[in-house]
């Protein structure tokens, strides 16, 4: 058996969603180092499987990139080094080249280091994998773990999964739901004004909102949370979660209403159901929460499709600004019957 490091440097959701490859990682290893970016930090502490989380934040990943300097390459280097690590597997989105950090593994002494690569690799690469064909990411990234030599084991049903010792945050009660309405691209979110509606209407019809964000997002969280014309119908937690915390808000859920952002990913790692309110800057079929039952609103047909914008391109927001608050509160109900019990 031996140490593994595991890469994944983007978000939250990224790393996610690389969990089932990881758990295949670690049925091979006697111990996984993953190495994750500042946003995705969390989320690795969470996975099954992972012994140890590095921290760096990846200036050819990042959507806001650090400048490259000696310093922090030569700090990154040793750190890797210093594992004494076996094997590394660098798992990358399909637009991301793996061939740099590569070559960090490289210098940091790993002996066998491997990763898709469409671009000649060189000496940077042991083992260069084909380009898996496109599948929804948890199923890519499983691909490319097996490619590898990291066979997704026998009983593993390949689904998400988070720490199952995570203790609940809130007391589960079947009229409660959570809605998230943060997102890290704003090209990705749903209007305030559609998220306040949609809080109102599912408050009048007799749900428990919890409102969930960020310590950054108290403001759209309080902002959202006021719509509810019973103050007593809605939960602001705004700022008061960390992800682990976050994670038991989620699972106590019947459903998780929330843009394409970790958080759905996040449900769908503890089995609560997702109402996606998807910009299809990114594909769905990729990208949607995986393995439990969603239902996708969002106008898939948007001038914005395909185009990985951060900022929506398109003035008016039409591919979410068309999904009326109605629309979301029909998905949720068709959506409640999926989870008829929710964990104590």
């Amino acid at each position: 058996m031996t140490h593994t490091i595991v890469v994944r440097l983007d978000g939250l959701g990224d790393v996610l969603v690389s969990g089932p490859a990881v758990r295949a990682v670690a049925a091979a290893s006697s111990r996984v180092t993953m190495l994750a970016g500042p946003a995705g930090a969390a989320a690795a502490h969470l996975l099954p499987g992972v012994d140890q989380v590095l921290t760096w934040s990846c200036p050819w990943i990042l959507a806001d990139p650090p400048q490259v300097t000696r310093s922090d390459t030569s700090a990154i280097v040793d750190q890797l080094g210093n594992l004494g690590a076996d094997r590394a597997l660098i798992l990358t989105s399909f637009h991301q080249s793996a061939l740099p950090t590569a070559m960090l593994l490289r210098l940091a002494g790993i002996p066998e280091i491997s990763a898709v690569s469409e671009d000649y690799p060189g000496r940077l690469l042991d083992r260069r994998l084909p380009t898996p064909d496109p599948a929804p990411e948890p199923v890519r990234m499983l691909a490319i773990a097996a490619a590898a030599g990291y066979p997704l084991t026998a009983g593993d049903d390949g689904r998400l999964a988070v720490r199952a010792e995570l203790t609940p945050a809130l007391r589960a009660r079947p009229d409660v739901l959570a809605v998230h309405p943060g997102v890290s691209a704003p090209a990705r979110a749903y209007p305030l004004e559609l998220w306040k509606q949609v809080v109102r209407d599912l408050t009048d019809n007799g749900w428990t909102v919890v409102v969930t964000g960020s310590a950054a997002e108290r403001t759209l969280t309080a902002e959202v949370a006021s719509a509810a014309v019973d103050p007593a119908t809605v939960i602001d937690r705004g700022g008061q979660d960390d992800l682990a915390s976050l994670t038991s808000v989620l699972r106590s859920a019947r459903v998780v209403v929330a843009a394409n952002t970790g958080p759905a990913h996040l449900a769908a790692a503890v089995g609560t159901p997702v109402v996606s309110l998807f910009a299809p800057v990114v594909d769905e079929r990729l990208w949607a929460p995986h393995g439990v039952p969603t239902i996708v609103l969002g106008d898939r047909d948007a001038p914005c499709r395909g185009t990985r914008s951060r900022i929506c391109p398109v003035r008016g927001h039409p591919c979410l600004s068309s999904v009326a608050a109605e629309s979301v509160v029909a998905a949720v109900d068709a959506l409640a019957h999926c989870r008829s019990a929710v964990p104590a």
